[in-house]
């Protein structure tokens, strides 16, 4: 164990509204960040796994929004962990690694050993405790969270190689086009401060050149690194890959679950992993029913407490009912997110979809997808202020904001 005068800080990346493009139509209402995943905001959970890291003192979030979009969640979020909680706004891009470097100041306020990284739309168990006990044994500058998946997979992340005794990372690679390993970046880091040094090295190093009057014909290949600007500094290529080899980063493999949230499909999945995870860590937040008095629940299921559900209503297996919804006789819920204040009138069922803010289902309607995650029309979408009239059935679609929908599709974007 650590010694009582360690202190630790974590860092939450959140990104920015140019970077939740993929994330439309949810993220024209809300920032990703706040997006609800089983009944809490995506950055709810990775805030949360950061209360069982020994002596945390602060927590900063860093993104592109403007601070007026995290200000009240900040502030309840603060009062409920009863620890601080700040979000800091980027000036401009700084690149993974250089958007930590440059509130180094502020980071290092409260002189803390160990510095946690972890990316918002990563979601996992987030084992931070164990993670930081290994890095303490390691004795290097940083410890990744990796995790083994298939070969056909692992190209969409950043693959590396580590020594199977040490676990010392040997070789990183972000996103390459041939095969390096099956074990991946999971986007969840712990450093010393001296990854500060690091990534100021980095830094000096680009100035360096781009003072120096002549360019030899290899550096001039280089043109995607030398057109960078000095303070911008990524985390993967230009700390992760060089510092590879030499004994000063190691990894730490989860066997838990892990996925990427990049779309509104793979957040419906994500979803269910949290709420399967509540089973052992916030129970109290599962409904749980009975037919006589309350609607039938199948497996996970999250209900909001103003949320007013028909005893006769059956749901689940992974369903998330959010703040004010209504949730009519007969209904059928399976795999899906309702949003605020939206209303499932009688015998509808919603099946692999997320259901946006305001909107109504009618009776006898059926919103539904083939639930392909990772399909682009494998879940169905309705985005804000969408009505589906009586006997309807949508399929495999994503409906923008304000539509009605008299007559049934499948497989349309309804713009």
């Amino acid at each position: 164990m650590g010694s009582a005068e360690e202190r630790a800080i974590a860092v939450i990346m959140v990104g920015g509204p140019t970077k939740g493009t993929r994330f439309r139509p949810l993220s024209l209402n809300i920032p990703k960040p706040l997006f609800p995943l089983a009944g809490q905001p995506m950055v709810h959970h990775p805030i949360s796994a950061c209360k069982r890291i020994p002596n945390l003192v602060q927590i900063y979030l860093i993104g592109f929004y403007e601070e007026r979009e995290f200000a009240l969640y900040v502030s309840s979020i603060s009062n409920e962990l009863k620890i601080p909680v700040r979000y800091l706004r980027e000036d401009k891009p700084h690149g993974s690694a250089g958007g930590i470097y440059n509130f180094r100041d502020l980071i290092m306020e409260d002189n803390p050993s160990h510095i946690f990284l972890l990316n918002c739309d990563v979601c996992c168990s987030f084992p931070l405790p164990e993670m930081l006990d290994a890095h303490r044994r390691y004795g290097g500058i940083g410890t990744i969270l990796v995790i083994k998946v298939s070969a056909e997979s692992a190209n969409q992340f950043g693959e590396l190689v580590a020594d199977p005794i040490t676990n010392e990372l040997l070789h990183y690679t972000e996103k390459p086009e041939t095969f390096v390993s099956e074990r991946i970046n999971c986007g969840v880091y712990i450093f010393t401060p001296d990854i500060f040094t690091a990534i100021q090295d980095v830094s000096t190093q680009r100035k360096d050149r781009a003072n120096l009057r002549r360019v030899s014909s290899f550096e001039a290949l280089q043109s995607d690194t030398r057109s960078l600007p000095a303070d911008f500094v990524r985390l993967d290529q230009d700390i992760l890959s060089p510092l590879a080899g030499k004994k000063q980063l190691y990894t730490y493999e989860t066997l838990d679950f892990w996925e990427q949230i990049k779309t509104p499909g793979m957040s419906l999945r994500c979803s269910g992993l949290y709420l399967s995870q509540f089973r052992f860590t916030s129970p109290h937040l599962l409904a749980s029913g009975d037919s006589a008095k309350n609607a039938t629940i199948i497996g996970d299921v999250y209900i909001h407490p103003s949320a007013k559900v028909h005893p006769t209503a059956k749901i689940g297996p992974n369903v998330s009912i959010s703040a004010n919804a209504r949730i009519g006789a007969g209904a059928r819920l399976i795999s899906c997110i309702i949003l605020d204040d939206v209303e499932i009138k009688e015998n509808a069922a919603v099946l692999h979809a997320i259901v946006g803010w305001k909107s109504s289902i009618g009776r006898w309607s059926r919103v539904q997808a083939d639930g392909k995650y990772n399909a682009k029309l494998g879940v169905t979408i309705l985005g804000e202020d969408v009505t589906v009239e009586d006997e309807v059935v949508v399929t495999n679609s994503i409906v923008l904001p304000h539509k009605t929908l008299n007559l049934s599709v499948q497989d349309e974007i309804i713009l």
